[in-house]
Order: structure tokens, then sequence, then C-alpha cells
């Protein structure tokens, strides 16, 4: 049976007053329709892998696709969904603002807002402007009555400026200017991921294992860690596997299919996926 938008939302900010759950992150309505049948209880977009898979660089989606994909993932799936909405597609918090009101409608149920400028020579934002765009989200996430939570991001480890305590301070102030979860991607130690976890405490920690890590759900648990995340990893294991099979055919060879699912397993996935049987 499906779930409406509110009571997919509700179960969304369930899944973070307890526990730690993996939210893994499709890149198309496939890929999210199997994640969904594997038994995840959340998903999250990808801008890198939605942007790959049409065909652009990270970040060159204009935001009218954007939404789009969200709208689609939400039809798509009978799960809440998080968008990666990195800067907000807009270069003035009014912008931020209007723009997660149009995200909001689509019926995701979370938004990941990001500090992050493009510009290699300036990569992150002032705090004070990073904060008011903060603000401005949670503004329109208030004004449209819906209970999407807001993700505050600090992209200082994804950006080269691996300062622990400005990250810190970030975080802090992202939750103190309406943040529900907070973010760090690119955080990896036990020490910088618990000094996280307590800096923003009582608020949920989001953390990103985008390649391989020796830990588990539990050593995340065991952390403080509310939810992980992988970013693009998903959409690179498949461009992987497509590169090594598609550079033996350019060879001339044929044997790097290994690892491709059976014909049969692959169509039933989607005609479970249509009749909504699990």
């Amino acid at each position: 049976m499906t779930q409406t938008i509110e009571a997919r939302r509700a179960a969304f900010r369930a899944l973070h007053a307890q526990g730690c759950f993996i939210i893994p992150n499709p890149w198309d309505i496939g890929s999210a329709q199997l994640l969904q049948h594997m038994g995840f209880k959340a998903l999250a977009s990808t801008s890198s892998g939605h942007a790959w898979s049409v065909g652009q660089q990270d970040g060159q989606v204009p935001l009218a696709q954007v939404l789009e994909h969200l709208r689609q993932l939400v039809q798509a799936v009978d799960l809440p969904i998080n968008a990666d909405f990195v800067a907000g597609y807009a270069a003035k918090p009014e912008g931020v603002e209007a723009h997660v009101g149009q995200a909001v409608a689509t019926g995701i149920a979370g938004v990941s807002l990001e500090d992050a400028t493009g510009d290699p020579a300036h990569p992150l934002r002032a705090l004070p402007d990073a904060i008011e765009r903060m603000q401005a989200a949670r503004q329109a996430i208030d004004h449209s009555g819906a209970d999407v939570l807001l993700v505050g991001r600090a992209e200082n480890f994804l950006v080269g400026q691996p300062d622990l305590n400005d990250t810190v301070r970030r975080l802090q102030a992202y939750a103190e200017a309406g943040a529900d979860c907070l973010y760090a991607p690119g955080i990896q130690s036990a020490r910088q991921i618990r000094t996280v976890v307590q800096a923003v405490a009582p608020k949920p920690v989001n953390v990103l294992i985008g390649n391989n890590q020796a830990v588990t759900l539990d050593d995340m648990a065991a952390l403080g860690v509310r939810r992980i995340s992988v970013g693009g990893a998903l959409a690179r294991c498949a461009w992987g596997a497509l590169h090594k099979a598609a550079t033996a055919l350019a060879q001339g060879r044929f044997d790097a299919f290994d690892g491709a699912l059976p014909y049969p397993q692959v169509n039933e996935l989607f005609a479970r996926a249509r009749s909504g049987s699990a």
C-alpha cells in the first residue's frame, strides 16, 4: 500500500530519533526501485550520480531538471527521499528560499544544503553568508507547512580545508540556524566523527562513506552516528562495471561481463516494482 507523502515524512523524522540507518543514494528510477526492494527504509538523491546519468558534470544540471528528477524519485518508490540540493542553486539567500520551497513541493522528506561555493579560490562561503542561506532554507520549509528535514552540510573536508574546529563551528551555527541534521562529508576517523557528534548533540549526524572502509553499521552506531549515506559511490560502482566491460569490448574481448545480474532476475525485480509486491 502506497504511503502518503505526509506518512513518509513522519517515518523519515522517526528514523532520525534513535538508532543508526543506512540511506543509500540512487541516481535514477531503476536504482531507486532496486534499493527499495532490498529493504532500505529511506533513500537520498546524489547530485553527482544524477548528473552523470544525464551526461553532465556534477553541479552542471539545471534546477528545473533537478526538480523533475526529485519528482520522479518520489513517485517511483514508496520511501522517504532526501534531496541532495547542493548549495540551493542560487547566489542569494532569497533564491535559496524560493528554490528550497520548490524542492519541498516535489514531495521530498529531507533536503541537504551545503556551504561550498564551487570557486577553487574561495571554496567555502563566509560563515555569515552560509548562515543566512541556511535560515532561508529553514524559512522555506516552515512557510510550506511540510514536515521536511533540513540537513546542514559543512564541506571543509571535501574542498581541501580539513579544519575540524571550523567544521564544528559551522555545523553548530547551522544547527542554530534551523538545521535538523548535520553533515560533514569527508570526516573519517573515529575521533573526528565523535567530535562532530558530541558538538551538535542532540541533533543527529550523517556520515558519508563513499569508499571501501573496514567499518560497519554497528561501528558507526557506537560513535553516535544516526545515518550513513554513500553519495555517488553506487553510481561510480555502476560506471566502473560499465567501463570495465566496455573496455574489453573495445579491445575485441567478451570476458568482462562477470558480476552481471541474470536477465530474469533484473526483469522480475521491475515486474515486482510495478505490481507493488515485495
